[in-house]
């Protein structure tokens, strides 16, 4: 498939990490859960899990709060680091080095950076081991929420942090790009962010750049009938239908038809891949779904 012609070839990628790149979305799940069962409270549901994802302290409050856990932020966050061994037996998912190597060797060339709201320690703690993927990107274009030029900015749902990485990838654009003066620097919507959660979506819509949202199977499946909310950035309208959804699950109905075209279903009649109305950001079931030629990347033979 060609290029939208409303969009310019993509020249850079950004992706989150957990859950989009490596599996530590399933070990944060365990690790919460073993919490609340430790307080007598039952396994956490993708509904409060949704809201929490890529959201810091907010989204803890919303899991306490939602699950009556008889803690306080700081004593849930203590709790959870007490359980960190197993992220340094994290996976990266399907499909992900096969992309970033990839996009590694297209033509003319992909800009890779990172934009996590984990820290650069634990950032480290979960992919030390990973040098297979972690070698894809350089230091000063992987971005976390500690990061010096972040205090300023805010995090999740907005779009700072990616523009923060484009601005990054920007400066370290050398002689071989075009040479200081006459280099081509990025523009937004030249950018590509890859997301699995509902803020890291509306953070990239909010930084004008293009979206690849790629939700875990959980969120995937409590988001039927909100896609369409979530690749428009719809915050705080999916926000409110997902509060609804946990009081009557049947009151909201599959929509899987955009006004591009309707979604791709796979194998099992799930619905593989949407596009959003305006075609700025797309879902997609895997990575290894991924299509280059629709952000017009040229990739080696």
């Amino acid at each position: 498939m060609d290029v939208h012609p409303a969009f310019p070839p993509v020249r850079a990628c950004i992706f989150d990490v957990d859950g989009l790149l490596i599996n530590s979305e399933d070990i944060y799940t365990e690790i919460y859960n073993k919490i609340l069962h430790s307080y007598g409270k039952p396994s956490l549901k993708w509904t409060t899990k949704a809201l929490q994802q890529s959201r810091g302290k907010i989204g803890h409050e919303r899991l306490i709060s939602s699950t009556s856990l008889p803690l306080t932020v700081a004593e849930f966050q203590a709790e959870v680091a007490k359980h960190h061994a197993p992220f340094t037996n994290s996976h990266p998912l399907p499909g992900v080095l096969t992309l970033l190597q990839t996009l590694s060797t297209a033509s003319p060339p992909i800009h890779l950076a990172m934009a996590s709201s984990t820290t650069a320690a634990f950032f480290a703690t979960k992919t030390s081991h990973l040098p297979s993927l972690t070698s894809y990107f350089t230091p000063r274009t992987c971005l976390f929420r500690d990061d010096e030029d972040m205090q300023t900015k805010k995090g999740k749902p907005a779009g700072d942090i990616f523009l923060l990485a484009m601005e990054r990838i920007n400066a370290s654009l050398t002689d071989a790009d075009g040479g200081s003066e006459g280099v081509q620097r990025l523009r937004a919507d030249e950018c590509l962010v890859f997301e699995d959660s509902i803020a890291g979506v509306a953070a990239g819509r909010a930084a004008g750049m293009r979206v690849c949202w790629v939700p875990h199977e959980g969120l995937r499946e409590v988001c039927t009938g909100l896609e369409r909310e979530v690749l428009a950035g719809d915050m705080n309208g999916v926000e409110e239908r997902l509060l609804a959804l946990e009081a009557d699950r049947a009151s909201i109905e599959p929509e899987v038809v955009g006004s591009i075209g309707k979604g791709k279903a796979d194998g099992m009649g799930r619905v593989d891949r949407l596009l959003s109305e305006d075609g700025w950001a797309e879902m997609i079931g895997s990575l290894e779904k991924f299509d280059y030629s629709e952000y017009g990347i040229r990739i080696q033979d």
